[in-house]
């Protein structure tokens, strides 16, 4: 399978998590691959809920200078904008596949985005959500979708 693979904001947060050592190597495994490859994408939406969910969810929390580079070190991965046409699409998707509406957000910025796959835990593994297919990155490695690894 090839395309561009949609990052939800809950990869990268388990990335850094250590509570929970298998799904943070298994985020780890992911992020190199998609890094390397040049295929992975996200939105400022994701970056704001990153930044949110380390610097006030986390237990423990992450400072926000480091936070803060964290969202700097993601700036490359040429997030995807809020624009009226995501939020179009987001009201098209919210209404089609009956998701909650911030589910509904990172699923559009997806398709705007040109993704063909969102890797997320949040929604069904194998879902197809319109031209996006969800994976989740606890179901399956990434060289399912990258090859190689």
């Amino acid at each position: 399978m090839t395309g561009t693979v949609f990052v939800d904001t809950n990869v990268f947060v388990y990335r850094l998590d250590t509570r929970e050592p298998a799904k943070q190597a298994s985020a780890q495994r992911w992020l190199e691959a998609l890094w390397e490859q040049h295929r992975g994408r996200l939105s400022f939406q994701v970056l704001q809920e990153l930044y949110v969910t380390l610097t006030r969810r986390l237990d423990p929390a992450v400072d926000a200078g480091t936070a803060r580079s964290v969202v700097r070190s993601l700036l490359p991965w040429e997030p995807v904008s809020m624009s009226s046409g995501v939020v179009e699409a987001a009201w098209a998707v919210e209404d089609r596949f009956g998701l909650s509406w911030w589910d509904a957000l990172v699923v559009a910025a997806a398709q705007v985005g040109g993704c063909a796959f969102l890797l997320t835990e949040d929604l069904q593994h194998g879902q197809q959500l319109g031209t996006v297919r969800v994976i989740s990155p606890f179901e399956v490695g990434p060289e399912l979708l990258l090859g190689g690894r």
